[in-house]
Formats: C-alpha cells, sequence, structure tokens
C-alpha cells in the first residue's frame, strides 16, 4: 500500500513513516501544505494521513484538491483538535475516518487496514479471486489452496494488480506505487517485468491462471472475475 502522511510535526511524521513502512508499506512524508499539494497533484496514493493544521494551509483544502482529482485514495485525519464541527466537515467533503491526537500507531494502523478493506475488498479479512487467496493482514498469498512464497514487491505487486483488475496499469503507475517517488530517478523500468514474470510464474507453477495480460505499447491487465 502507498501511503503519503501529511503531518508538520517531523518527529509524529517519522514514527509514523517508520511504523507503517515496518508494517510493509511505502510511505512519503510532507510537512507543509505546499509540498503534500505538489505529492498530490503528482502521484497516486492508496491512503492519505492528513494533519489540519499545516504551514502554508489547511488540511481540509488538501482534501478537496484530491478529490478535484477524482482520486480513490482513502483519507484519515488526524488532528489535536477534538471538535465536532471539523469532523463533520472533514467527513462531509470525503475523509473516511478521524484520528485524534495523541495516539497510538497500532490504532492508526488498524484504521488503515480496516479502510482499504472496505475500499478494496468491501471488507472481507481474506481475498478471493477466483482461485487465488488472499489473507492480508498475514502476507500470506495461497493458489488452489497450496501457500505461494512471495517477495515482498511480488506481493505488492499483486494486491496493485488485485485492487486493479480488469484495468489497465501503465509501467509508470506500477513502477511509482511499488518504489514512490525515488522512482523518478530510474531511467528504465526494465526490472518491472522481471518482477511480473516472476508473479507470473509462481501462480502458474501452483495450477493457478495466467492472468497477467500484456497490453502492447500500454502495459499491463491482470485479467479475472
Amino acid at each position: 500500500m502507498k501511503i503519503l502522511i501529511v503531518e508538520d510535526e517531523k518527529a509524529l511524521a517519522d514514527s509514523i513513516l517508520t511504523y507503517l513502512e515496518q508494517e510493509g508499506n511505502i510511505c512519503e512524508a510532507a510537512l507543509d501544505f505546499q509540498t503534500a499539494s505538489e505529492k498530490i497533484s503528482l502521484y497516486r496514493y492508496d491512503c492519505l494521513i492528513i494533519d489540519l493544521t499545516l504551514p502554508g494551509g489547511n488540511g481540509l483544502t488538501l482534501i478537496n484538491e484530491l478529490k478535484a482529482t477524482e482520486s480513490e485514495a482513502g483519507v484519515i485525519i488526524i488532528s489535536a483538535k477534538d471538535s465536532t464541527d471539523d469532523k463533520i466537515i472533514g467527513l462531509d467533503i470525503g475523509a473516511d475516518d478521524y484520528l485524534t491526537k495523541p495516539f497510538h500507531l497500532s490504532e492508526l494502523n488498524a484504521r488503515i487496514k480496516s479502510l482499504m478493506r472496505r475500499r478494496s475488498f468491501s471488507g472481507k479479512r481474506e481475498i478471493i479471486i477466483d482461485e487465488i487467496r488472499i489473507i492480508p493482514d498475514l502476507f500470506q498469498v495461497f493458489v488452489n489452496n497450496s501457500e505461494v512464497v512471495l517477495t515482498k514487491k511480488e506481493y505488492d505487486l499483486l494486491m496493485y494488480f488485485l485492487t486493479n483488475k480488469n484495468r489497465v496499469l501503465t509501467k509508470e503507475s506500477i513502477a511509482e506505487h511499488l518504489w514512490g517517488d525515488d522512482i523518478d530517478m530510474a531511467d528504465s523500468y526494465d526490472f518491472i517485468y522481471t518482477h511480473i514474470k516472476n508473479l507470473r510464474r509462481k501462480i502458474m507453477e501452483t495450477g493457478g491462471s495466467d492472468y497477467i495480460e500484456t497490453i502492447y505499447k500500454m502495459g499491463y491487465k491482470f485479467k479475472a472475475s
């Protein structure tokens, strides 16, 4: 999962980023309004954690900017202000959840997981697509009830395909999702082909179908019912 943390208190932002990366996510941080606004306009995220009070602007404005791009990302507001009015406004303009500071990082992580299950997989703790079964909380993947051992990037790639099944994904979007904005420094996307080839092979070796279709000069599509 790719997450943007918008929080001006650097120590808290670093703590959240470290914790969520240890949980297997790709995380980026923005410490002010302008940086966050630029990232939202340039990159795609699965989830954004947004503080309301930021240097240079307001978190509610960022949420409005995000929704104007027709983004499907989840949004969790974090704020020291336990105000009913702020909560109502935030939820009304498109936030999914509101967490008052101080909070435990484990609670934030649980809310992110719950949010993404609701948004992408109807709240289910197990994801079943044809003969593929995934238990996200344990990072386990089964094909025809046989466990498939995937690398971290292969697992992230599979989850990205499943949340976008039957859609064409460009190499650029896949690279950005798996590596964050550091991918801007890459001079080619050849490494994506290697990860896709390995994922395809592992699924098929366990009796699964060849789900991944190469779309000429465009990217890849995960075909599933």
